[in-house]
């Protein structure tokens, strides 16, 4: 059986540990050589990459997120073992971790990471789908030949640099396909490198929960459950044209996942069909200068987003979650695509204005959709505020000045509120 070592990347024949270094390390399976679709996971990658730069957390619970009345990102291995888990309220997690140290995100820290991770899998295939700063699909069909390696031993040394280079971890899932990458990528983390084959997906599956299977969300399984579907055992006994009806397309689909099916591709040109921002408040509020200053810094950072990635959306949305946790989305869909902050935030505070909240309010977000390249964005203005031609060549030229002396070259007033 084919085998190798994660520690120092020899491959063998089957054995318990590897004949050159003696490590337990080992990865062997009869079609390890075989598959090239993989999915790659970082390990609790905020809270890795602020233990890499501050030495002093390393041995110590760590919680990446918001005040006490924020939500947790993410947090490290040490602090799971105490129950805390990403989108926990903050309290509940200092409850249950109480010695842990809590460090506010840093974005701009996370991406430059996230590019050199992403400029090391580019090293190895072109063919790689994002999902996230911290995970990605990679298909490395045809990279033998290039690399001198087959695909297993290439995602083992991407790891493996990752570790050495950046100081930050990551899961491995291998399989046939894209849905199969993906649940084998969280069976063994942190530090882990899992492979499901062809031959053995049958079993595999074999009575496990259909929440196994990503995009599955709760309003799903509570469909799923009421048709007495609640593993995969229970999907594979459905008849496939009795399960697209009920289910439309989501039966067909999960007709294939049921038996280990998924011919998606790795696209790496995925289209992006949000862009948003949101933040939770330490204490409730109704102050409206408050959230509209809230309402411009995240107006700002979506707009950040959208130059970033080149786009522009035609639909602004405004989410408000009441302090009993009730949530309220207003949309405005414009007269043009934009991509400017100044556009947003006013769509976003109309929407406020329109909406007849009162508030207190724990947090609030501001997105655009329905993206289009921003060569159709901000092309004729509105003609119905002569001023708004000036105000965007004045926030271009802001732009300009952060991009050059940094982003607090320049604040606006309104976002000091």
């Amino acid at each position: 059986m084919p085998a190798l070592c994660r520690d120092c990347l020899t491959t063998f024949q089957t054995g318990s540990r590897c004949p050159a270094c003696r490590s337990p390390r080992v990865l062997a399976h009869p079609e390890l050589y075989d598959l090239s679709i993989a999915h790659m996971d970082c390990d609790a990658f905020y809270a890795s990459v602020e233990k890499r730069d501050d030495p002093s957390l390393r041995d110590r619970p760590v919680i990446v997120g918001g005040g006490t009345r924020g939500v947790v990102s993410t947090c490290c291995y040490i602090a799971r073992i105490s129950g805390v888990r990403s989108a926990m309220p903050m309290f509940q997690a200092l409850k249950l971790c109480p010695d842990a140290a809590v460090v506010k995100p840093r974005m701009a820290r996370y991406v430059e990471v996230s590019r050199a991770i992403r400029a090391m899998m580019e090293a190895l295939t072109p063919q790689i789908e994002p999902l996230s700063l911290d995970e990605a699909f990679l298909d490395l069909t045809g990279t033998a030949r290039l690399h001198g390696a087959p695909p297993a031993l290439l995602l083992a040394r991407l790891v493996k640099r990752m570790e050495e280079e950046l100081g930050v971890s990551g899961s491995v899932g291998l399989a046939p396909n894209k849905f199969l990458a993906k649940v084998a990528s969280d069976l063994d983390k942190p530090r882990g490198f899992s492979v499901i084959g062809r031959g053995d997906t049958a079993a595999f599956l074999r009575g496990k929960p259909v929440r196994l299977i990503w995009g599955v969300g709760l309003a799903t399984q509570t469909a799923l459950e009421a048709a007495g579907i609640r593993t995969f055992d229970d999907l594979l006994r459905w008849d496939r044209r009795d399960l697209s009806a009920r289910f439309g397309a989501t039966g067909e689909r999960l007709w294939h996942i049921a038996r280990g099916e998924d011919n998606r591709r790795v696209s790496p040109n995925a289209p992006v069909k949000s862009i948003s921002k949101e933040t939770t408040f330490d204490e409730d509020t109704a102050d409206r200068d408050r959230l509209a200053g809230h309402l411009w810094r995240l107006s700002e950072q979506v707009s950040d987003r959208a130059k970033a990635k080149d786009m522009a959306g035609r639909v602004v949305t405004l989410k408000l979650r009441r302090s009993d946790f009730t949530i309220v989305t207003r949309r405005h869909a414009l007269r043009e695509p934009t991509q400017m902050a100044d556009t947003i935030c006013r769509a976003a505070d109309a929407l406020f204005a329109t909406a007849g909240e009162r508030g207190p309010f724990r947090l609030i977000g501001v997105g655009i959709s329905d993206l289009v390249p921003a060569s159709a964005a901000d092309l004729t203005g509105d003609l119905l505020d002569p001023a708004a031609q000036r105000r965007a060549k004045a926030e271009r030229t802001t732009d300009a000045i952060r991009a050059r002396f940094g982003a607090e070259a320049i604040i606006k007033g309104r976002g000091l509120k």
